[in-house]
């Protein structure tokens, strides 16, 4: 059994790490991290976690937890686990972190975009990238894996064959995002109260939310070329998912045919990502609760442009789910593995 450790198992994506893995058949969670809920029974602060969980929350003491646990994730705000995170740790457990700290290879951009001074800058070239589609073998081998953020993981998946192939016109992509409410977290915001966000669509972060950088980079490999897109993401007043609409010019004309060929040279095969059928379009409510990411497309002849959809579930494979995907592949485990979890409907 890998003996897992959560710090932040309190908040959303902890939670859902929690359910996620208490479901696995070769994980066991032997630590529920809390800085707020210290020594508080972990159901009392989850109730659907009653007569299932019995446990306290205990603290974030990562050289602790390093004794105990094979893997540490990290569902906490962004320098958390760059303060924590040391030689020793690593040489004795591997770590999931799913906040920002690793996953931009620049640590100039990290510090401008977040606005904070990274504290382990030396181990951010070893981080790998969790996006299990792109990086699995690099994955296998990582002792630290930085879990990519949520409207990341389903924007660039829906571009990546593209980019990757170099159909698109990388300068023309423009990507629009939505998000339930559940992707700002679960500490106490007036902006994310039910008056101020129900009966109500608004765009945030315009021009400068910090998954941009993060979109910019991994596309940039794949399209083997410097990237820089607009990205506009919003809140809907739903608790979960993420739909993103992806426009770009197309380099040359093609047909449903070409395009649905390469996503399924790239996805065919991949257990978690579904490309739709012709003339069907990605809806949240069909990966709700799940691992699973759903693509769709159609070009416009008008315009010579393409429009690229993707759905995903924020919490799931825009967090938790990715990060037990990675744990997987990281313990030589089945891949899909604790994560065979059908949509929830309705």
């Amino acid at each position: 059994m890998v003996k897992a450790g959560i710090i932040g198992a309190t908040g959303y994506a902890g939670g859902e790490l929690v359910r996620l893995l208490t479901a696995h058949r070769e994980a066991e969670i032997v630590w529920y991290g809390s800085r707020s809920y210290i020594d508080k029974k972990y159901a009392d602060v989850y109730r659907n976690m009653f007569r299932i969980v019995d446990a306290d929350c205990m603290d974030d003491n990562m050289e602790e937890l390093s004794e105990q646990a094979d893997v540490i994730f990290t569902a906490t705000p962004q320098g958390l686990c760059a303060s924590l995170v040391n030689e020793d740790i690593l040489s004795k457990v591997k770590i999931i972190d799913l906040s920002a700290d690793f996953r931009i290879k620049d640590v100039s951009v990290y510090e401008q975009w977040y606005g904070i001074r990274h504290q382990s800058p030396q181990f951010i070239q070893e981080a790998v990238y969790g996006l299990c589609e792109v990086n699995r073998e690099e994955v296998k081998k990582a002792r630290l894996v930085a879990n990519p953020g949520c409207y990341t993981t389903c924007s660039i998946l829906t571009a990546y064959p593209l980019a990757k192939e170099g159909l698109i016109d990388m300068e023309t992509l423009i990507i629009d995002a939505k998000s339930g409410v559940s992707g700002a977290g679960r500490g106490a915001k007036v902006p994310n109260l039910y008056c101020e966000v129900n009966e109500s669509i608004k765009a945030y972060g315009v021009a400068s939310h910090r998954h941009t950088p993060e979109i910019e980079e991994q596309l940039g490999y794949a399209a083997g070329e410097k990237v820089v897109l607009n990205f506009t993401p919003h809140l809907v007043p739903m608790n979960r998912g993420i739909l993103v609409t992806e426009y770009a010019k197309l380099k040359r004309e093609t047909d449903y045919e070409e395009v649905k060929a390469i996503y399924d040279r790239y996805y065919g095969e991949e257990t978690f990502i579904r490309v739709l059928e012709k003339g069907v379009c990605p809806e949240t409510r069909w990966v709700e609760g799940s691992n699973y990411v759903d693509i769709g497309f159609q070009i416009d002849p008008r315009t010579g442009r393409i429009i690229l959809m993707g759905a995903i579930d924020n919490l799931v494979k825009g967090a938790a789910g990715q990060a037990v995907q990675n744990m997987n592949l990281m313990f030589g485990l089945k891949e899909s593995e604790g994560l065979e979890i059908v949509p929830l409907f309705p």
